[in-house]
């Protein structure tokens, strides 16, 4: 499963304290350190309050998560028990599936992403930028460490 990125590679977040959206780079950014550690929490560059690396999903994002799951699980499930059952039908154990693959819930519509946000960087880890929306005030908070600054 994939969510978009805007044109410069930045995936949309959401704040699970303040509930604000913003977006971080996906992956490293070209000029980040090689030595680089990343930190096993990120903060929020809206108010500072942090968090683990998986719990910035936007509504949107979890919605699209479940949707797929229940599209899919089905098949995967009924794919595992095939081989798990496969050369056992001699043995007089044998696997029928109850519906007819690929029936079910639809495949979800992939989430678009707009480039809707503006580019600020922390002046203590400016390979780490994030995008916010333009009518958002500073301070801002570094996303790697949390210090406050403005742009």
């Amino acid at each position: 499963m994939e969510f978009p990125l805007d044109n410069d590679g930045f995936l949309r977040r959401e704040c699970p304290h303040c509930e604000q959206e913003f977006k971080w780079h996906h992956g490293k950014t070209d000029n980040a350190p090689i030595d680089f550690v990343y930190p096993d929490v990120y903060w929020c560059p809206r108010c500072g309050g942090s968090a683990a690396h998986d719990a910035w999903w936007t509504p949107e994002q979890l919605d699209y998560q479940e949707r797929f799951v229940a599209a899919r699980a089905p098949v995967i499930v009924e794919d595992a028990l095939r081989d798990a059952f496969r050369g056992t039908s001699g043995r007089g154990i044998t696997f029928t599936p109850a519906r007819p693959s690929g029936s079910g819930t639809p495949v979800p519509e992939p989430l678009s992403e707009p480039d809707d946000m503006d580019l600020v960087a922390p002046p203590c880890h400016p390979w780490e930028p994030v995008k916010v929306p333009s009518d958002a005030t500073a301070p801002f908070y570094c996303l790697v460490c949390g210090s406050a600054y403005s742009v």
